[in-house]
């Protein structure tokens, strides 16, 4: 690995300045809502573009490319049911989370919230809902730290050891120093650089591949099923596929965007950029999975890396197509991508230690500035776990994506969206629709069950559970009349 390589410059400098940036956040950090939620100051483009990176980690530019380029236009079905899901994540339940997070204690955190929402005096629902949080996102955090050591490991032919705390040590950087603000900040710069590199790969693969007509000929010659949505799949497997779009009502580190935008208003603005940068995004990625089977094909002297590892599609054309320098900046799109994500899921993490647990039951007269420093050490801790269980080479990124997706979507997604939309749920509903939800996730994958992706039960289980006990009670006068000032509020500023 030499020092005047003009990748590794890249990526140097690319790192230096999402490091430099957590730097300037830590200048605006002066307590814990500061680090958590930035103070709820996002504007709608750092919401929108911050929201959107978040969500599209590593697997935006690894897994699903990878899985286009083995499979075809078949396994585009999980970003149609993406770009439904985060729509109908940012109309239903955005700009009413927001006003209803503020009406309930001004609530940091989705366990903060739960519990101020359904005046949980035993603790017990911010606690389940922490757990859950910590279990699921553990294994995200490792989902996007095997993609950050892919990275390295092709780009620098670094060991799979070596490469994985290479990957993550920046990431742990920013979000450590500068918090909520960092993530948010770093995740709009992160959001550009994806957008750039989805838009621009598939041109030039297009182009070197000889233009629209030759690239189709080449794809059908390959295998004609390759352009059949329907290859290989049945009513359940496209079913499954969609249902990762469910996943958006219970993700707490896209939430936390919702919960930080400075007011209701920004939303609808931010609605509009974000959905705009998904679908270009998700265009993009299908795109380049899909003329990478013309490029290989027709390039089988270089296809290695890519027989041994399909997730390595886009790394391979960035640096077989491009000029070393072009190659390094589209690379750190990657990089973007994951730690755009990781930092947000680490400091969910740590915010769930600090405010839900630490705060709540160790030391509640502690200070902001002693929250804020545990608040850092969490986020150290969550990190290293995170290592140590992405430390088996054989991991796959989109699997261990999708068993922490539909954790939050099954455990989390019915209670966010039914409590800002229904004033008849209660406390035991909430708990109850948690519980459900994770245990059937677990439950299902486990069994693996009619060949069903888990979040789908998962959600209709949790749902029943929700409507069914809260049926069994009534919520108390107090709940009632914040919802319906949080609601009046909605309306009036929407």
């Amino acid at each position: 690995m030499s020092v005047s390589n003009p990748t590794l410059i890249t990526f140097v400098i690319y790192i230096a300045a999402m490091v430099l940036i957590g730097f300037m956040a830590y200048r605006s950090t002066n307590n814990l809502s500061d680090y958590i939620l930035g103070g709820r100051s996002l504007g709608s483009v750092v919401t929108a573009l911050s929201a959107g990176a978040s969500d599209m980690s590593g697997w935006l530019l690894m897994g699903l490319p990878g899985a286009i380029y083995m499979s075809g236009l078949s396994e585009s079905w999980i970003a149609i049911g993406l770009i439904v899901g985060a729509y109908l994540n940012w109309l239903f339940v955005a700009g009413r989370l927001r006003v209803q997070t503020e009406h309930n204690g001004d609530a940091l955190t989705l366990p903060d919230y739960f519990s101020s929402r359904f005046e949980d005096k035993s603790g017990l629902l911010r606690i389940i809902s922490a757990v859950v949080i910590l279990v699921f996102f553990t294994i995200y955090c490792a989902s996007g730290i095997v993609a950050g050591a892919r990275l390295f490991e092709s780009t620098f032919g670094m060991s799979y050891e070596t490469a994985l705390w290479a990957g993550a040590a920046a990431t742990i950087a920013y979000t450590f120093v500068g918090g909520f603000l960092a993530v948010s900040w770093t995740d709009t710069v992160q959001a550009t650089l994806m957008i750039f590199a989805l838009i621009l790969t598939p041109i030039i693969v297009l182009l070197a591949t000889g233009g629209v007509d030759t690239t189709f000929l080449a794809i059908e010659a390959k295998n004609p099923d390759n352009f059949n949505m329907l290859k290989n799949t049945t009513f359940i497997g496209i079913i499954s596929l969609m249902g990762w779009g469910l996943g958006y009502f219970g993700q707490p580190h896209i939430l936390a965007r919702f919960m930080a935008a400075d007011s209701v208003k920004s939303i609808a603005n931010a609605r509009r950029i974000s959905m705009t940068w998904m679908i270009l995004c998700l265009g993009g990625t299908v795109a380049v999975g899909f003329f990478g089977i013309a490029y290989f094909s027709a390039h089988p002297e270089v296809a290695g890396p890519v027989t041994e590892n399909h997730e390595r599609v886009f790394i391979e054309l960035a640096k077989l197509l491009f000029n070393p320098w072009i190659a390094g900046v589209l690379l750190s799109a990657i990089l973007a991508a994951v730690m755009s994500t990781l930092s947000c899921q680490l400091l969910v993490c740590s915010s769930a230690l600090t405010e839900d647990f630490y705060k709540t039951f160790l030391r509640k007269n502690a200070s902001q500035l002693e929250l804020v420093w545990v608040g850092r050490l969490m986020v150290l801790l969550v990190a290293l776990i995170a290592i140590a269980m992405a430390a088996n080479p054989e991991n796959r990124v989109l699997g261990l994506v999708s068993y922490a997706w539909a954790g939050f979507g099954a455990a989390f997604g019915p209670v966010v969206l039914i409590s800002v939309i229904w004033k008849g749920m209660t406390r035991n509903g909430a708990l109850a629709g948690i519980l459900v939800g994770a245990i059937t996730v677990i439950v299902w994958k486990h069994f693996e069950l009619l060949g069903l992706y888990e979040i789908i039960p998962g959600f209709i289980f949790a749902s029943l559970a929700i409507y069914f006990v809260s049926k069994m009670g009534a919520p108390t006068a107090g709940m009632v009349e914040r919802f319906d000032a949080a609601e009046k509020d909605y309306n009036l500023n929407k």
